[in-house]
């Protein structure tokens, strides 16, 4: 009986540890522990099952992990694995005026904001971002931000844009060109230098 219930009790934990898995992973009709007790999902898609050996190398022992092709695709996983100096980089981009807004800086409102970029890979070029930098005062600003384009939270590039004058209450995007595709980026932060 004691046994049993010990039995149960680990069903219990296991279903659990499924279930919790399966949460964490969308697109998936099942998961649970294989028979080498590593958790498993199937794709419901392709029907292929995701286990830690054929997802992560983290598993693996070195001289696993030096038997197996390292390609740059590979890299983009471990960004120790990059090695990059940190590029400064100038740029003065041409906008594109988007509109105009109210005027509301003041104490508790900043001159110039700058919305969160985003990033995508222009395929066989370069990593691009698309500033909206929207001027709440009512004077001409020429403001200059700062961006840094990391992978793994390591800076691969700095960029210092230098924008174009903005009247009061206009808004523009402005195209921001970070390092080429084949150094790669997972992320860009950018910050408003000047006017503070």
């Amino acid at each position: 009986m004691k046994h049993s219930l010990t039995l149960t009790a680990i069903a219990g934990i296991l279903t659990f540890a499924a279930a919790s898995a399966f949460a964490q992973a969308p697109g998936t009709v099942g998961a649970g522990v294989s028979a080498n007790g590593l958790t498993q999902f199937k794709d419901e898609k392709t029907g292929k099952v995701w286990t830690p050996e054929n997802v992560s190398k983290d598993n693996q022992t070195p001289q696993q992990q030096a038997a197996m092709p390292q390609s740059s695709t590979d890299k983009a996983f471990d960004p120790n694995s990059q090695v990059v100096s940190t590029q400064v980089v100038l740029q003065r981009p041409k906008g594109n005026l988007m509109g105009t807004v109210p005027i509301t800086a003041g104490p508790n409102v900043p001159v110039v904001v700058i919305d969160s970029p985003w990033l995508q890979a222009v395929p066989q070029q370069n990593w691009l971002s698309v500033l909206y930098v929207t001027n709440n005062s009512a004077n001409v600003v020429d403001a200059v931000v700062g961006c840094t384009f990391t992978n793994g939270g390591r800076p691969v590039q700095d960029t210092r844009i230098v924008l174009q004058p903005s009247g009061p209450g206009e808004r523009w995007g402005f195209p921001v060109y970070g390092p080429p595709v084949t150094t790669f980026v997972d992320r860009v932060t950018c910050r408003v230098l000047s006017p503070a």
